[in-house]
């Protein structure tokens, strides 16, 4: 609390400034695609999305991000709020993230996808990944690995 004359300014706690709320991850992201760089994005929801999103009703299973004429967009996320669910929504990014989302997207083989969302001091925020997808035989050496570490971890 901090006193300027009569005025009393109640401060906030600064872990209250920095919340973050996870609503849903993209697990099977990171089992698909070696990721390579990480983007933070707003979304334009309308109010009944946004109360869905409150809700946990949303799925990034199977969802990509796509860039028209300059613009990003969240192509195939699935936000259960009883208006068009599977709309095309845009995604809010500087015009620098946006080219060098573009020019790492005009490589063969790179894929945009969203990793997870969050509310982030009560804004929706996406978090996409550029990533490369893994060959089966990536999947298979990534589960040994796992394996190995988890028994060294029991032995210890």
């Amino acid at each position: 609390m901090i006193s300027f004359g009569i005025f009393i300014h109640y401060t906030r706690p600064f872990a209250y400034n920095r919340s973050m709320k996870v609503i849903v991850q993209n697990r099977r992201a990171y089992h698909d695609y070696h990721i390579k760089q990480i983007f933070e994005a707003g979304l334009v929801l309308t109010g009944k999305e946004i109360k869905a999103v409150r809700a946990g009703k949303v799925q990034l299973q199977g969802s990509y991000v796509k860039i028209l004429s300059g613009d990003c967009y969240w192509v195939g996320g699935i936000i259960q709020s009883g208006q068009d669910e599977q709309r095309t929504r845009r995604i809010l990014l500087h015009k620098k993230e946006i080219q060098s989302l573009t020019g790492t997207l005009e490589q063969t083989s790179v894929t945009a996808i969203p990793l997870k969302l969050y509310l982030k001091r009560n804004y929706a925020k996406l978090e996409i990944g550029i990533g490369v997808g893994k060959k089966a035989y990536d999947k298979r050496e990534a589960i040994k690995q796992r394996e190995t570490d988890r028994k060294m971890r029991e032995l210890l």
